[in-house]
Order: structure tokens, then sequence, then C-alpha cells
């Protein structure tokens, strides 16, 4: 059941990831036919709260408010990577899981849990740019950097932003079926459910080397990206044994020479599809990748999505299909 829902909030809360819990579960929609939920702010640090954004946030609740909730949702907020919680936060949190509650983060939240114990012996995620700072404080965690969402039993944890909303109509979802969450996401004017993961949003700059063995075959191989290369070509352009060439590419780069093609393949089709009206066929052929149909399966495999919902995502809706 999801009738009673709780957003208990820390100093310095991010109003953004706020607001999407509000939206959601917090508003009257009646009037439509759809279920109305039980909703309450909680404040875990007084009746006063501050935002990142530099106003102030009152509520009447504490955090005995959490007791009969259903669902405990923790929007992100400043600091939250290096700071303490108080115990008695903490200590509600496990008692609400324990009495068959659901806990959810949005964002930065995902520490909240960390700090309590949740995220052991499980999946979740957060923001791409905090994932590796949650691994590392919470080793136990199953920090997974490139999905919008994770639902791992009563704990579901979110990437940043929008991706609270995704996780937010997951749960509306599985309480009230399709149709509800549909409904809301229309109300909201949002999709109802995203393709792919955060791993589409990740800058990932052009990696360069600070070794001088192998920086200019990287040089040359990112010139010369639209043709095959083989580790035996790559080699004689380094002037090296085949096998010499394979060491001291792994260890100067940390991957393979053919993973390394690969992902800038993959970040020059971004670009192109960020930038250029190029079919789908001409950027595969400028990428390496020989058709549109190969461009299709790497990008999939490297993104979670296909490149035409890519180009929708960062330029808009383009009548330039997918294999012209």
């Amino acid at each position: 059941m999801l009738k009673n829902v709780a957003a208990l909030l820390l100093d310095e809360v991010h109003p953004f990831e706020l607001g999407v819990l509000c939206e959601v579960f917090g508003l009257d929609r009646s009037d439509e036919g759809l279920p109305v939920h039980d909703f309450a702010v909680v404040s875990a640090e007084g009746p006063v709260l501050r935002t990142h954004a530099g106003f102030t946030i009152s509520t009447p609740h504490g955090l005995d408010r959490l007791e009969e909730a259903d669902l405990i949702a923790v929007p992100a907020g400043s600091h939250f990577m290096d700071r303490e919680y108080p115990e008695e936060v903490l200590d509600a949190l496990r008692r609400a899981v324990d009495r068959g509650a659901r806990v959810l983060s949005v964002c930065s939240g995902a520490y909240v849990l960390g700090a309590a114990g949740l995220l052991d012996g499980r999946r979740c995620t957060t923001h791409w740019r905090h994932a590796a700072e949650l691994a590392r404080r919470f080793p136990r965690a199953v920090v997974e950097p490139d999905v919008l969402y994770v639902d791992e039993g009563p704990v579901i944890t979110s990437a940043g932003t929008a991706a609270g909303i995704d996780a937010c109509l997951h749960l509306v979802r599985q309480a009230h079926g399709p149709d509800v969450a549909n409904a809301i996401a229309r109300r909201m004017v949002v999709p109802p459910h995203r393709d792919g993961g955060q791993a589409q949003y990740i800058k990932r700059p052009l990696p360069r080397t600070a070794c001088d063995t192998v920086g200019g075959t990287l040089a040359w191989m990112e010139r010369h990206l639209d043709q095959e290369m083989t580790v035996e070509q790559l080699a004689a352009q380094a002037h090296m044994s085949p096998r010499t060439f394979a060491r001291r590419f792994q260890q100067e780069t940390g991957t393979t020479p053919y993973r390394w093609l690969l992902r800038q393949r993959v970040l020059l089709a971004q670009h192109l599809l960020e930038t250029s009206d190029e079919t789908m066929d001409a950027i595969a052929g400028q990428t390496g990748f020989g058709n549109a149909a190969a461009l299709r399966h790497q990008f999939v495999k490297s993104l979670g999505t296909t490149p035409n919902s890519y180009r929708r995502t960062f330029r808009g809706p383009m009548s330039v299909p997918e294999a012209a």
C-alpha cells in the first residue's frame, strides 16, 4: 500500500528534489479520479531548515511523523557526501524498513540511506558525479552509476534531479497501476517512463595520457576514427611489436585499444547527433561503425539508449530516419 508519504528533510535541502516529491505525492488530484496521499514534510533538524538556494522552510512535523509512513523519501541536499547525520534520523529510517515501509532517495539523499546501513548488500544509485564517492564511503553497497533508479526491495534510490521523477512514477505505477502513473505524468508534462540510463548524460572528455610511448598513436587514432584499425596496424604506427604495444597501451590508458577506440567512436557519434543533421548512416560512416545498425547496437550497449532517442533528448524531435 502507498497511502502515507513523508518527505524527510535535512538542513540545506535542495528545493527542486523536494518539489518533485511534493508534485508526485503531495497534490490533491481527486477531481481527476486519482488517489490522494497523506503527505507531510518532516524536518530532521529543527522546525526551520535552510535550503541551498538561500531561503528557509518551516514545518510542524518532526521525526515522530515517520512512524506512520508507508514511504519515506529523502531529497538531495548540499554537502550530503561528507557530513554526519543525527543518529535519531538513521534509527527512524532503520525502524521504517524493519516494519515494512519503503524508503526512497533522490540524488545525494542516497548518502543518508547509506549512513543508516540500508544500502549494505543492495544495488543502488545516485547522481553520476557522486557515484564513486558513494561506493568509497559505503563499500558494502553495490553502486550502479549508469541507471536512472534502482528498486531493491524496500530501498529505492534514484539519480540526479529528473531521475527522482522517474523513481516516484515507478512507485506510483507499482502501487496504483499504470493508468494512475500515466495520468500524473501527463499532468506534470513528463514522460511516464524514460528509456536508457544516466550514462547518456555523463560528460566524458577525451582521455589523454601523460606518457609519450602511445600518445602519438592516440592522437592518430582520434583523427582516423572512420577507418578500420587492427592492433598490428596500431603497433606499426607506434613502431612497436603488437605484443609490446598492447601491453604499453593497457598500462598507459587503463584499457585495451579496442575499448578505447569504441569509446571515442561513441563520443564522436554523440557529438554529431547533438550538433548536426547528418543521417544515421552518415554518422555511422564518420565514426567507423560502418552502418546504422552497427551504430545503434554499440550506442545502446554503451549508453542504454538509441541514437534517435539520444538526438531527440539533446536536440528535440528530428525528422531524420534512423537508417536513412
